[in-house]
């Protein structure tokens, strides 16, 4: 997400050279190669949101939200929830240093390390990305797209994934790296040139440089968004062009993808994400329509997840959903949580359907209007209806 960070992290309508210790062994390259088998690995996911991407005048830190520490105990909890796959956005800002070696500070570094780990070794799945590096409203940001220091700034970008492709390099295909998050010019509406090349030439200088860092990382699975991760502006001929693959690993059979497209699905997001106790309500169990909103029922939602099918998932690239959530109105609508719980359930459960996986957005904050399902200091599960209807969606 973009703006709004301290509470959403923004909104998505349609966001050292040292390797890694105490991993080993290249992995199963053969695993989970399909669509199908990777989306049904990743099951549901869950978004350690408002922690690893946020900062203080630009300098990223996990408590500079109001967040306590992140713990084992958290991941723990998240985990016995029924989560097997947890989205850990990252940004790293003027935690890089100048150039012409851009080096990420060590300690930021470790502590990236140190919190995948809290996921990794307890068998799930584990993404990571560049979160807020692309955000203009964002101290520190520089993962422009419609910046004059182009050429600069694709530097600066290699050398970073060069870094953190390095640092995770034996790590194996649990780990899945998304190259950026909602990165567009800023302005709503339909996309624009040359932004939108950019943000190509970004992915696929993701895909190459993590691809030639060694270890598990010719064959580990590549997250690539669109325009702002908005489905329409990816799926629809506005300019999104997939990454060629060059340097995959050859054990890698030539049918066989090993990148997803991410997108992220907030509609209609006067239900979802506006702080406004108009709309507390959605789908067809609705029972007040001055509640529901006119748009964005379950029909636009199988309409915008075929889209991703029919343009990529029969070609062989699974989607994820790397964002989705609907905040707390119950306090004005005592009905709300139901609806909530309806949305999540459909959202995952149409995600699967159509060979998606989805990752709830949590952001830590679970009072009114927060997207929050775990009090990340108590641990105390606080909208467990919610995490139920989320199962049920994607069958687990």
């Amino acid at each position: 997400m973009t703006s709004r960070k301290r509470r959403f992290s923004g909104i998505s309508l349609a966001v050292l050279l040292t390797v890694a210790t105490g991993v080993t062994g290249p992995a199963n390259q053969a695993s989970a190669a399909t669509p199908a088998q990777i989306v049904a690995d990743l099951g549901a996911g869950w978004n350690l949101g408002n922690q690893m991407e946020a900062n203080s005048n630009g300098y990223p830190s996990e408590t500079a939200w109001g967040q306590p520490t992140i713990t084992q105990a958290l991941v723990d909890k998240v985990k016995a929830a029924g989560f097997r796959t947890i989205r850990i956005p990252v940004s790293y800002l003027n935690n890089i240093g100048p150039g012409p070696n851009y080096t990420i500070n060590s300690g930021w570094l470790n502590r990236i390390q140190e919190v995948v780990d809290y996921a990794y070794h307890r068998g799930l799945y584990v993404l990571i990305n560049m979160h807020g590096d692309g955000y203009k409203t964002v101290t520190g940001s520089w993962l422009i797209c419609d910046a004059p220091n182009q050429t600069a700034i694709k530097d600066k970008y290699q050398k970073v994934w060069q870094q953190i492709a390095t640092r995770f390099a034996n790590y194996d295909q649990r780990l899945i790296l998304e190259s950026m998050n909602e990165n567009f010019d800023g302005q709503w509406g339909q996309p624009t040139q040359p932004c939108y090349s950019n943000i190509n030439s970004y992915n696929q200088i993701f895909v190459d440089t993590v691809r030639r860092a060694g270890g598990n990382n010719p064959s580990r699975w590549l997250l690539v968004p669109g325009w702002n991760t908005n489905i329409d502006y990816t799926a629809g001929n506005y300019g999104f062009v997939l990454p060629t693959d060059s340097y995959r690993s050859p054990s890698i059979p030539g049918n066989e993808k090993r990148i997803m497209i991410s997108v992220h699905y907030y509609d209609p997001w006067d239900f979802t994400g506006e702080e406004s106790t108009k709309i507390t309500q959605w789908g067809r169990g609705s029972t007040d329509a001055s509640r529901r909103s006119t748009w964005g029922q379950e029909d636009f939602l199988d309409g915008q997840l075929k889209k991703m099918y029919d343009k990529f998932v029969t070609q062989g690239y699974p989607v994820v959903v790397g964002e989705y959530g609907a905040i707390d109105k119950a306090f004005a609508d005592s009905t709300n949580p139901r609806y909530r719980a309806d949305y999540v359930r459909a959202v995952a459960a149409t995600a699967k359907k159509y060979g998606a996986a989805p990752v709830y957005w949590d952001n830590g904050y679970t009072g009114q209007y927060g997207f929050g399902l775990v009090d990340r200091r108590s641990l105390a599960i606080t909208q467990q209806g919610m995490i139920d209807a989320i199962r049920s969606g994607v069958g687990s």
